[in-house]
């Protein structure tokens, strides 16, 4: 099989970096200098970064990261593309790798769930008294997840904290497996839960991602696709089939399709076909369709009258339906 001329890298380490902000300023640099297009987030507590970059920019940022010695141990996930999955380079300090605000704050060198190898994650998520428990965002979940898992009710991974605790009596007693995309988020995630007082907490090391590309599970368990945060915005995870989930939000017909409501001021992620992006002025409402600053009517030179006629037809056929 021939190998695709660009890659695409994902990866974070929890280790201490004393000057963040000088940090991400001379990361920039050097990424710029390679080549790369991507996203890297850098804070006191470590780094988070997806890349990408032709076989040998990847492969000379890979060698030059692991001659740190910070970042010796650091496993970089890849993925082959045809092309950059970036428009930009973007290296920036945070307060945090991944948003919690947690009033006392979790170090994952400290106080983690219990690193699961994807075979001993599928063994696991299939038995009884266990809850698995999707940590990504509801888009998230609803473009793929594994099958049984728990969809919490969040736009926004800090949200996470106070929807277990307003479900916990579901949560109380059972083993607790979390899962996330590359497996950053439940690094913190699943120590927060043994902070509040669940006892049998795991993770899926490597996330989904590593899941995926496991020779022996496959993807097995897992339906829909990946939502990850580049241009490719999906990606393949069960190697074995391939069971759509995602469903059209005007329709519920199958779909796997993302767009972003028109309107800058909601810019909600719909799933829909192409037919019906048009139909509905790519919004996921009618004060959507109608706000002032509604994106879809200029990029689409639409007139007034012509708006008004979708506007009218939208109209007739939700009268039809109720």
């Amino acid at each position: 099989m021939s190998q695709k001329p660009y890659r695409v890298l994902l990866y974070y380490m929890y280790v201490n970096i004393e000057d963040p902000a000088e940090f991400a300023a001379e990361h920039l640099k050097f990424c710029k200098e390679l080549g790369l297009m991507g996203r890297i987030l850098v804070a006191s507590e470590g780094i988070n970064g997806t890349v990408s970059g032709t076989i040998e920019q990847t492969d000379k940022y890979m060698e030059t990261m692991k001659q740190d010695p910070r970042f010796a141990d650091m496993i970089f996930k890849i993925d082959e593309a045809e092309g950059h999955a970036f428009k930009k380079m973007k290296v920036r300090h945070r307060p945090e790798l991944v948003t919690l605000r947690l009033e006392d704050d979790v170090n994952p060198l400290e106080l983690t769930g219990t690193y699961l190898n994807p075979a001993e994650f599928r063994e696991q998520i299939q038995q009884e008294d266990t809850i698995l428990l999707d940590a990504r965002n509801d888009y998230e979940f609803d473009l793929g997840h594994f099958r049984g898992a728990v969809r919490p009710d969040i736009e926004n991974f800090r949200d996470l904290p106070d929807w277990v605790r307003e479900n916990k009596d579901m949560l109380e007693g059972k083993k607790i497996i979390t899962y996330c995309t590359g497996g950053i988020r439940c690094e913190k995630f699943s120590g927060w839960l043994k902070k509040e007082g669940f006892e049998d907490v795991a993770q899926l090391h490597g996330g989904i991602v590593t899941y995926g590309k496991d020779p022996e599970v496959q993807g097995e368990l897992w339906d829909g696709q990946l939502y990850v945060f580049d241009e490719r915005i999906a990606v393949p995870v069960n190697q074995k089939e391939h069971v759509v989930v995602g469903k059209d939000y005007y329709t519920g017909e199958p779909c796997e399709r993302y767009v972003n409501c028109a309107n800058p001021a909601c810019n909600k992620k719909i799933l829909c076909s192409e037919e019906n992006e048009h139909k509905y002025l790519r919004s996921c409402s009618h004060e959507c369709r109608v706000h002032p600053n509604n994106r879809y009517i200029p990029e689409h030179g639409l007139t007034e009258e012509e708006v008004q006629g979708r506007l009218k037809a939208i109209e007739q056929e939700s009268m039809q339906v109720n």
